[in-house]
């Protein structure tokens, strides 16, 4: 049996937008075994137990890659990861499906290819990145359209505080809203901020971390289709912490230097939301990551 476990990730980080990427502590657990059926698939909803399932297409993807037959498989998904909130429950999907047919046929992918054939799957690289590789990433396309990523540790004393709401938001309407160009001024207003942000979040500099998140190219737009920014954004600013719209929302993520303010930002927004789920997190460093078992017996990790 083989057990992938892939952490959710947090895109954008406010002023990095389709380029910076955040793992968190929020995982999906996902297990691969030989089946007598063609396919098996459980712990989704019912309409996607079948070959239409992306972590079975990223299965078969990678083990087109190699040029093995796909096998019959039984997939079981235990994840709470919740979709179209801003934490990367697609990347999950893929990037566990492609390291699965990996270490399926003894972990032939590379990183450097998973990296590769996740960006294809996914279409872009700022979740799948952090997901593979853990930590703060930021990514780009080189001019052949492969992903090229520069990784950052981020600081142990921040505390970070998703704050889920129970609806979503598309992807493709967070799209919608943006507009087609933007102004030098705001240009060099987003490079600059994102410059400076990775290097806050590498000091724990809260100050810093405060002043470089202030987002002109999506943020005030995708904020329009979160009814509650404006609430969560007091809530989080009163205990002194800092707020983005994680991915196209609809989840929000607060920064914050404190345990004690990442306590107030829970306490006060379970007490406005009580229907949302309010997590604390941390940083996952590590990124995907993989154990193959035999009858109760790991092989290898």
């Amino acid at each position: 049996m083989i057990t992938i476990k892939v952490p959710a990730t947090s895109a954008n980080v406010g002023v990095g937008f389709d380029c910076l990427g955040l793992a968190v502590s929020y995982y999906s657990t996902i297990t691969f075994e030989p089946s007598l059926q063609h396919l098996e698939i459980s712990g989704s909803p019912k309409e996607f137990r079948n070959e239409h399932n992306l972590v079975y297409q990223a299965f078969v993807k990678g083990c087109n890659f190699l040029n093995q037959a796909v096998p019959n498989v039984k997939i079981t998904v235990e994840s709470d990861i919740p979709v179209a909130r801003g934490l990367g429950s697609s990347s999950v999907c893929v990037v566990a499906g492609l390291k699965a047919a990996s270490e399926w046929y003894g972990g032939r992918i590379a990183e450097e290819q998973l990296l590769i054939l996740a960006t294809q799957m996914e279409g872009h690289p700022d979740n799948v990145t952090p997901a593979i590789l853990g930590g703060l990433c930021v990514s780009f396309m080189d001019d052949r359209d492969e992903p090229r990523i520069v990784n950052y540790q981020v600081n142990q004393r921040l505390h970070f505080v998703a704050l889920i709401p129970d609806y979503e938001v598309s992807t493709h309407e967070a799209r919608k809203v943006l507009p087609t160009t933007m102004s030098y001024t705001d240009a060099i207003h987003q490079v600059s901020h994102c410059a400076a942000m990775t290097k806050a979040l590498e000091l724990g500099d809260m100050h810093m971390i405060h002043e470089a998140c202030d987002d002109r190219m999506h943020e005030p737009y995708r904020a329009k289709l979160i009814p509650d920014y404006g609430d969560v954004k007091a809530i989080c600013e009163q205990a002194g912490g800092t707020m983005y719209i994680s991915g196209s929302g609809s989840t929000m993520m607060a920064i914050t230097a404190s345990q004690q303010a990442a306590d107030e930002i829970v306490a006060n927004a379970k007490a406005a939301f009580p229907a949302w789920q309010i997590r604390k997190l941390t940083v996952d460093s590590t990124g995907v990551t993989s154990e193959v078992s035999e009858r109760g017996k790991v092989l290898h990790r």
